[in-house]
């Protein structure tokens, strides 16, 4: 009985450290993405703007696996503001090492990217009140052919994360 215990206590606190670590997210959500991500499936995040005086970086996060067979991924994001303004644009992320090896932090074959979206150069300050939604497509493509993958194997999630810009 003491090691269970022992073993809720331990997992109480790591959860608390995980939790605590992560004080600049503002917004942090995920979708799944099962099998493969159909080129006309388009993920979206809806979420409130913090406010409209402090800065933000926005990022795109990707869980991928070794069935990731690309060094890069092209994506389409989009950034629609409560006023009905859109924002598109069409981005290209590197993916993999010159090696082949897959980019990304972790352990095992999935590995998590945060990939910039808003606030690299600049950090990204909401100018508006009310209701975000960003759109997120892949617009994968195989050298020399017109139309997209229709099938992107490896992507197993699909996320975006808002935070606090560090001064």
């Amino acid at each position: 009985m003491p090691r269970k215990i022992n073993c809720f206590f331990l997992s109480l606190i790591s959860c608390f450290f995980i939790t605590s670590c992560d004080s600049n997210a503002v917004f942090d959500r995920y979708e799944s993405a099962p099998n493969q991500w159909h080129k006309d499936s388009i993920v979206s995040f809806n979420f409130k703007a913090p406010d409209t005086v402090n800065y933000y970086n926005l990022f795109v996060n990707l869980r991928n696996t070794n069935d990731y067979k690309f060094s890069n991924l092209f994506l389409l994001v989009e950034l629609n503001y409560p006023n009905g303004k859109a924002v598109k644009d069409t981005l290209e992320y590197k993916m993999a090492a010159p090696n082949g090896e897959l980019l990304g932090t972790g352990f095992s074959d999935i590995k998590e990217n945060k990939l910039w979206f808003r606030g690299f150069n600049e950090s990204f300050k909401f100018n508006e009140e009310g209701d975000y939604t960003v759109n997120i497509q892949h617009a994968m493509r195989k050298n020399g052919d017109i139309n997209g993958i229709e099938n992107l194997e490896g992507i197993t999630e699909i996320g975006f994360r808002v935070e606090h810009a560090q001064k």
